[in-house]
């Protein structure tokens, strides 16, 4: 099959002010309880679109969260009750203002999370977060799985073609079936290319803008959109559905994390706690005042918190624990 021919499918997902108008309907109902009518208008506006009854469940479904679950993490209940007394203080455009923001917040997280479950268990090979593992497939290529990651499989008679749905992988080419079957090309496809290897391994890390390509031995040709391009072992590539272009300089070893680590250079504080963020629940960030602060070094995947803990004897941080769930970095006093 030919490269253009490949589909480069999007994620579903309704739009952001549908899921404001979800927000205001709820707003409205809990504010005039046991309005017929209301609710009658509410119900034709949910009836007219499939993508305002998916905005309308899962703003129901994140409200049901917020309420019952975030009262569980110690002092987010004080919180989530001062958010709500204060819009029922509030008029009803104050209020929408208030709890749509807050909602919002929320309702991005909450579809991430949604897509990466549904993703997870329907892939042909998946990890959960903090999770890394390897596949051999059967015509021999190898691939690895860093965490958070999918991807599904599309062998015919015609092709080989490994879709990356989610998250990283590691791709080495190899078997008996990539030289015997000239025939059946071996393709790799993200949301914004598709990449042909020769005898290559290579790490492709799909991001929500853009996908990154890292050629570590052999080469892989690059098709998105009418652009072509070779990559060779050593270059790295940045692919958007606009353009490929050169990755900057980077401040980290792509493909470490295969063996378990994080391997900086030079690299920004705040970028390296994004980093690790993808490895662990929860919230983790550092305050604006240390995000700047440099560090390089090898770190181990296995333990984050311990990881964090020895962030503090190489650089002026201290760590703020709210829960086990919610960490800062903050500049040392």
């Amino acid at each position: 099959m030919a490269v253009d021919n490949l589909s480069l499918g999007r994620r579903a997902e309704p739009q952001q002010k549908v899921v404001k108008q979800a927000i205001h309907w709820l707003l409205r109902l809990r504010n005039n309880h046991g309005n017929v009518r209301l609710s009658r208008q509410c119900e034709q506006w949910r009836a007219e679109h499939h993508e305002h009854e998916l905005a309308w469940q899962r703003v129901q479904s994140l409200h049901a969260e917020l309420s019952n679950n975030l009262r569980a993490v110690p002092g987010a209940h004080v919180a989530f009750n001062t958010l709500e007394n204060s819009a029922q203080g509030l008029g009803r455009r104050q209020a929408l203002k208030l709890l749509s923001g807050a909602l919002l917040m929320g309702s991005a997280a909450w579809l991430a999370k949604d897509t990466a479950a549904w993703q997870q268990w329907r892939a042909d090979y998946a990890t959960a977060t903090g999770e890394r593992r390897g596949f051999q497939l059967p015509d021999g290529t190898r691939i690895e799985l860093n965490t958070a990651s999918a991807v599904d499989l599309d062998y015919t008679a015609e092709q080989r073609l490994i879709k990356l749905t989610r998250g990283e992988i590691v791709v080495t080419c190899g078997g008996a079936d990539e030289g015997a079957t000239f025939e059946r090309p071996l393709r790799v496809q993200s949301r914004h290319g598709i990449y042909a290897p020769q005898d290559a391994r290579f790490v492709l890390r799909q991001q929500s803008d853009c996908t990154q390509l890292s050629v570590t031995s052999g080469r892989v040709a690059i098709h998105s959109g009418g652009t072509s391009i070779e990559a060779l072992a050593g270059q790295s590539y940045l692919i958007d559905h606009h353009q490929v272009r050169p990755a900057p300089a980077l401040d980290m070893d792509v493909g470490a994390w295969v063996d378990g680590l994080i391997v900086t250079r030079n690299m920004r504080l705040g970028d390296f706690l994004s980093e690790v963020g993808r490895y662990r629940q929860g919230f983790l960030n550092c305050a604006v005042d240390a995000a700047d602060l440099r560090l390089s070094g090898v770190f181990r995947l296995e333990d984050t918190d311990k990881l964090l803990a020895i962030l503090p004897q190489t650089l002026p941080v201290q760590l703020r624990y709210r829960t086990r769930w919610w960490v800062t970095l903050e500049r040392a006093v």
